[in-house]
């Protein structure tokens, strides 16, 4: 069995500053990271950390280094990708054991009983996402290489419509190439993201794609062409993807009601 615990969007600044002047991100960050500490007995071994984007909310080199140290309690591997808060260059530094040393940030590591891919979907100074040609071939590379081993894929903007129109405004803006290069692949494959701050559950080619929650704040699901653009400062969880002869993903909310009391 192989577990990877899934964190998105932790959007962490500089210490001292809130991120639209308002949210905690760090804060938020800490009490996920404890929390998860201390229901380890409860979920079962965990093998790795994938954060799906976002880490930083303002790119800069202060925001990486508190981010792993906020990280840094729950003993795990950690693997990144970027999301369009961040910033290329002093993501790579932070991550250089991980992360290629020029080009796209992407990448594919064996992780126990499944094949890891993490894709760059970031355009530097813009909301919108695209993989860049380099970056689908390196797709189509990695899932032609797999041997039906298990794949969870990984980039930040969503391959799909979430309905939020100013979040599909700034989605991935050639989820069409993406969908054909993973439509080609008929081995287990969970398609995983982050951006919308929000969990859903969708079929992207075949194929179960997921969205994680933010720890610090959320969207409004509201579709409504002149929905009010801005973000809740409502804190959520992650979530946890288990392969053991198929894949299973779990939401780990740690709000919770009192309990448990017996049937």
């Amino acid at each position: 069995m192989t577990a990877i615990l899934h964190i998105t969007d932790t959007h962490i600044v500089r210490e001292g500053a809130l991120v639209s002047g308002r949210l905690d991100s760090a804060d938020a960050l800490e009490r996920l990271v404890a929390w998860i500490n201390s229901i380890r007995a409860q979920i079962g071994p965990v093998d790795a950390v994938l954060v799906s984007g976002d880490l930083s909310d303002d790119g800069s080199v202060e925001s990486y280094a508190r981010f792993k140290r906020l990280v840094a309690p729950l003993d795990l591997p950690i693997h990144v990708i970027p999301g369009n808060h961040d910033a290329r260059a002093p993501m790579r530094h932070a991550f250089a054991s991980h992360l290629p040393a020029d080009g796209p940030l992407n990448w594919e590591q064996r992780i126990g009983g499944i094949r890891l891919i993490g894709l760059d979907t970031l355009v530097e100074g813009q909301g919108a996402g695209t993989l860049s040609a380099e970056s689908l071939t390196f797709l189509e590379s990695a899932l032609s290489a797999s041997d039906a081993t298990p794949v969870l894929l990984a980039l930040h903007h969503p391959p799909f419509a979430c309905g939020i129109r100013f979040m599909d405004d700034i989605g991935l803006t050639n989820a069409a190439d993406f969908r054909d290069l993973v439509a080609c692949f008929d081995g287990p494959m969970r398609i995983v993201c982050g951006h919308i701050h929000m969990m859903m559950v969708t079929d992207v080619a075949g194929h179960i794609a997921i969205s994680a929650p933010s720890p610090c704040s959320t969207f409004a699901y509201d579709r409504r062409p002149d929905a009010p653009v801005g973000f809740l400062d409502q804190r959520d969880g992650c979530l946890l993807h288990r392969w053991d002869g198929a894949f299973q993903s779990i939401r780990l909310n740690p709000v919770a009601g009192a309990g448990p009391f017996p049937f």
